[in-house]
């Protein structure tokens, strides 16, 4: 597994687009590792689990899961298992995304699952109140993202700068080890700059990189000025 644990980061969540399923899930993960490459960057994917298995085999870079389940092995037809995403190369895997939200105790059943498995946690909030709740749980990111920003092209660096400064600062203030990340509406070199600037190790976006005309010439924008 590629591990993920050098920042600053680029998480690029591949969601369920059809510009970023199948064979074109494999073409962007491919032109992810060549800006990573190219740049130096730590750049991550985060595909869907269908394609995690063909892309981990692929590519010489991160690979996380979009979600897992807080279950262990046995009769849970339907749930998405840790243990299977790790051995289809994942090295770890998104938690509590805005439309994958789950409740406090799972996502602490997860967390201490990817300890024990070895993987990367990375844990989204939407506001500083549950992202200080998220870094007692002493997951390796937390990855704050307004949803009312996400997919709007509005970066929460610039549109609520506070809530990046005050995630900054409680979960330093609870856990100097937890890694904060930025996301909802970062698509810019411009943005990701912003970010940095306001105490995040990295990024986690999605539609501005995936939905561009041409997404290598937009993540080489996007590593630009770092």
């Amino acid at each position: 597994m590629k591990q993920i644990t050098r920042t600053p980061i680029v998480i690029l969540n591949f969601k369920t687009y059809l510009e970023s399923t199948g064979a074109r899930a494999m073409k962007l993960a491919k032109v992810s590792e060549e800006v990573a490459d190219e740049t130096g960057m730590n750049i991550a994917v985060s595909p869907q689990q269908a394609d995690i298995w063909r892309i981990a085999e692929e590519v010489n870079i991160p690979v996380l899961a979009q979600h897992v389940d807080p279950v262990d092995a046995g009769g849970h037809t339907g749930s998405v298992l840790l243990e299977a995403v790790k051995e289809a190369g994942a090295s770890g895997t998104l938690i509590n995304h805005s439309e994958q939200r789950m409740k406090l105790a799972d996502i602490d059943a997860v967390v201490k699952k990817t300890v024990k498995a070895g993987m990367a946690s990375v844990v989204c909030t939407n506001n500083v109140e549950t992202s200080a709740a998220a870094a007692t749980l002493k997951p390796d990111f937390v990855a704050i993202e307004p949803p009312q920003l996400i997919g709007s092209g509005i970066p929460v660096s610039k549109a609520e700068p506070e809530v990046v400064e005050g995630t900054v600062d409680v979960i330093h203030g609870i856990d100097p080890d937890v890694k904060v990340l930025c996301g909802a509406g970062i698509s810019t070199g411009e943005d990701m700059k912003a970010a940095l600037d306001l105490g995040a190790d990295g990024v986690l976006l999605a539609s501005g990189i995936i939905l561009a005309d041409d997404p290598k010439k937009a993540l080489l924008d996007l590593v630009s000025r770092i």
